[in-house]
């Protein structure tokens, strides 16, 4: 199966920014996703980019999604986090539409931690 690997979590304050990367091994997907799923909360888009990128109201204009495809990984840039970004954040790769909806995807990643301290 295609294993995705992800990395670039972590425990920053309010303000600071990561990056996180997930490859996908040895293929390219048509669309490339984050998702993320605070403790109690249900699982929410953040981001996706294919042909063109899209991005969740509460991320937009803080984070950035980028591919390189010879490598098969998406970045997730997240600049000026807020403890409300707290969560896990998964990584996915599918090829139906819509692809905000996470039930188009065909494989995720195992998810990395992302802790904003106030």
């Amino acid at each position: 199966q295609v294993q995705l690997v992800e990395s670039g979590g972590g425990l920053v304050q309010a303000g600071d920014s990561l990056r996180l990367s997930c490859a996908a091994s040895g293929r390219t997907f048509i669309t490339m996703g984050w998702f993320r799923q605070a403790p109690g909360q249900e699982r929410e888009f953040v981001a996706f980019i294919n042909w063109s990128t899209s991005y969740a109201d509460s991320v937009k204009g803080r984070f950035t999604i980028s591919r390189d495809n010879a490598k098969s990984t998406v970045y997730l840039q997240m600049n000026n986090l807020k403890p409300e970004d707290t969560a896990v954040y998964y990584c996915a790769v599918g090829s139906r539409f819509p692809p905000r909806d996470s039930r188009n995807y065909d494989y995720w990643g195992q998810g990395t931690q992302v802790t904003v301290s106030s």
